[in-house]
């Protein structure tokens, strides 16, 4: 709740001083610092940032790691405990241009077999 609210604030600022709404890779970027400003006494925040670009409406889909480091994937994104577990059948399932009942029995069948194989998730 405390990274929430941080990034709350930071959003509100953002929107205040620039008079505009944030982009995803605006977002990605400050939660990328904030995670990186408490590196050393982290939060245990794997942060997944998805959004639509502005004016093409093209999908944006980025993870960071515990100290922030961001990666943004071209096709997917996995993220938590289990990931090392969803990430192997994800990228079996998933194809470019899917469609959206396709697309869901990907994502239905990758979280329900990586809770499966991991209980903690």
């Amino acid at each position: 709740q405390t990274v929430m609210n941080r990034m709350k604030f930071r959003k509100n600022l953002y929107e205040l001083r620039e008079n505009r709404n944030v982009m995803p890779t605006t977002l990605l970027t400050m939660v990328s610092n904030l995670l990186y400003e408490h590196r050393f006494g982290y939060y245990f925040v794997e942060a997944v940032i998805a959004g639509l670009k502005p004016g093409t409406d093209e999908p944006f889909v980025a993870v960071t790691d515990l100290i922030g480091c961001p990666t943004a994937p071209e096709d997917f994104a996995v993220s938590g405990t289990a990931s090392q577990s969803i990430y192997g059948l994800a990228e079996t399932m998933w194809e470019p241009n899917m469609s959206s009942e396709s697309l869901f029995e990907c994502i239905s069948q990758t979280m329900l077999n990586g809770t499966d194989r991991d209980a903690i998730s």
